[in-house]
């Protein structure tokens, strides 16, 4: 029965407001941040648990060789005596026999532990940031653990792009961007007309999305000077109005490589940091084109993303050569990502190129397709999941992707502006061959038109858990 004295209010209460303070915000993130550390510490494969344990081992054996010479140098000892008295006292005679060793054993493990924890913070101290701490386990974990994950590609552009990226590289380090480069819209399009380098947009968000310290990076990369990139006039911002500080970076290190772009954009992983790398799929801007229903064709990317009823789409120059890091890449790789992000504007410039497009085709990864989450207006207008599978299909091949990943739960519909709306689960597609699909809850709750990072990542690592340990068994099955 409640206390009629202890009964709450429905008025605000001061003490819950001061719940939601900084300080205590400050505490709780700490806390998770202390616990985050300790399981990285003791995760398997980081290689401190085997050399704790062969410390104490050492440490057990120089005991027992020092109790041995103890026992040896009083053996003529009188009982009786001084020295013998002392012995007694050191030795804890006086306590009932099964006491004795548990009692020292209590103690050296609380003075070992005390000491081996003051000697790592004394030893790591030097690399910890001044707030939030963890930066040595986090580097330690980043390249023993993530290190050992499977070599992921990830092909594609826009925010769909750096928002998979964003959970896949807490899964592995071996990751790879390859990036499409035809964009013309924005900042991006003036460095292109400007500086004639690929679009640097799209690079610019995997660079931050890939980065150890994201939120930090992503400030920095992302932060636009007040203006407009289309209009120098002082009042608009000048020559820098509206660019974003990670364009300018890749304009700039792009030109202290002496024009290459590919190592531009090389210089500026080293520089960034990341965890994995990213690339462009090539050195060379191109120009989208399309065709529709009617027989329009509508040139560049800016305008194809708001045309609708594309029926075809090719890029220019159509035998450009592609960067040949992302060929590597796409070689060695155990898993091929297309997708997420607009179909014909984002991911299929990249697959447009014959060499990109071979390599994907001819690689032995599982390739996994994962289609947007909502129809964009314009470009995918009204399409369901088996358009989007036969478009992509049309344009790259039977053969280029073995899995469909889509959204099975509705997010919030509030959250998508008309004519937007969820992308319909029709399916199969019309081709002999359909791929297999999945379904999975990988939609962002608060924002229906994009993924959640993690849920999109964690459901992208499941299927090729599942999926390639059934592709290993068939290979051994038919080499025997």
């Amino acid at each position: 029965m409640t206390d009629p004295g202890r009964r709450r209010t429905a008025g605000p209460n001061p003490d819950d407001a001061a719940d939601d303070g900084p300080a205590v915000r400050r505490r709780i993130d700490a806390e998770h941040l202390a616990v985050t550390n300790l399981r990285r510490w003791l995760t398997p494969g980081i290689g401190v648990k085997r050399w704790l344990l062969v410390a104490f081992a050492g440490l057990l054996v120089l005991a027992l060789g020092a109790a041995h010479v103890i026992r040896q140098a009083t053996r003529d000892v009188d009982p009786g005596g001084f020295a013998g008295t002392i012995l007694d006292a050191v030795t804890f005679q006086f306590l009932p026999y099964p006491l004795r060793g548990l009692i020292v054993g209590i103690v050296g493990l609380a003075l070992l532990t005390f000491g081996a924890y003051r000697t790592i913070g004394a030893l790591t101290a030097p690399f910890m940031p001044s707030q939030g701490g963890g930066r040595l386990v986090e580097l330690i974990y980043q390249r023993k653990s993530l290190a050992r994950g499977p070599r992921v590609v990830v092909i594609g552009g826009g925010t769909g792009q750096s928002t998979i990226l964003r959970g896949l590289k807490e899964h592995t380090s071996n990751l790879t961007a390859i990036v499409a480069v035809a964009d013309d819209g924005g900042s991006s399009g003036v460095l292109r007309e400007e500086l004639g380098i690929p679009p640097v947009g799209d690079i610019r968000r995997c660079l931050a999305a890939l980065a150890d310290e994201e939120n930090l990076v992503g400030e920095v990369l992302e932060h636009r000077f007040a203006g407009s990139p289309t209009d120098v006039a002082p009042e608009a911002g000048g020559p820098l109005g509206g660019h974003p500080v990670g364009n300018i970076l890749l304009a700039a290190m792009t030109q202290l490589e002496g024009g290459d772009f590919e190592e531009g954009v090389r210089r500026a992983n080293r520089v960034l940091a990341v965890r994995g790398q990213v690339l462009p799929a090539a050195a060379t801007p191109l120009v989208l084109h399309a065709r529709t229903h009617d027989g329009t064709v509508v040139d560049g990317q800016s305008l194809i993303t708001k045309t609708t009823g594309i029926e075809r789409a090719w890029v220019t120059p159509a035998n450009v050569a592609a960067c040949e890091d992302a060929l590597a890449a796409i070689a060695e790789a155990d898993l091929i990502v297309l997708g997420p992000g607009s179909l014909y504007t984002s991911l299929l410039p990249s697959l447009l190129l014959p060499e990109i497009r071979d390599a994907v085709l001819a690689s032995p990864a599982l390739r996994v397709y994962v289609c947007n989450v909502a129809t964009q207006d314009g470009e995918t207008a009204e399409l369901d999941l088996a358009g989007h599978v036969e478009a992509l299909v049309a344009h790259a091949g039977p053969g280029i992707v073995d899995v469909v990943l889509a959204n099975n739960r509705p997010g919030d519909p509030g959250s998508l502006r008309p004519p937007s709306e969820p992308v319909r689960l029709t399916w199969p597609p019309s081709m002999p061959a359909a791929p297999r699909v999945v379904l999975d809850d990988v939609v962002d709750s608060g924002a229906a038109q994009r993924h959640d990072p993690d849920r999109l990542a964690a459901a992208v690592m499941r299927i090729l858990e599942r999926e390639g340990a059934a592709r290993r068994r068939g290979s051994t099955s038919r080499s025997a």
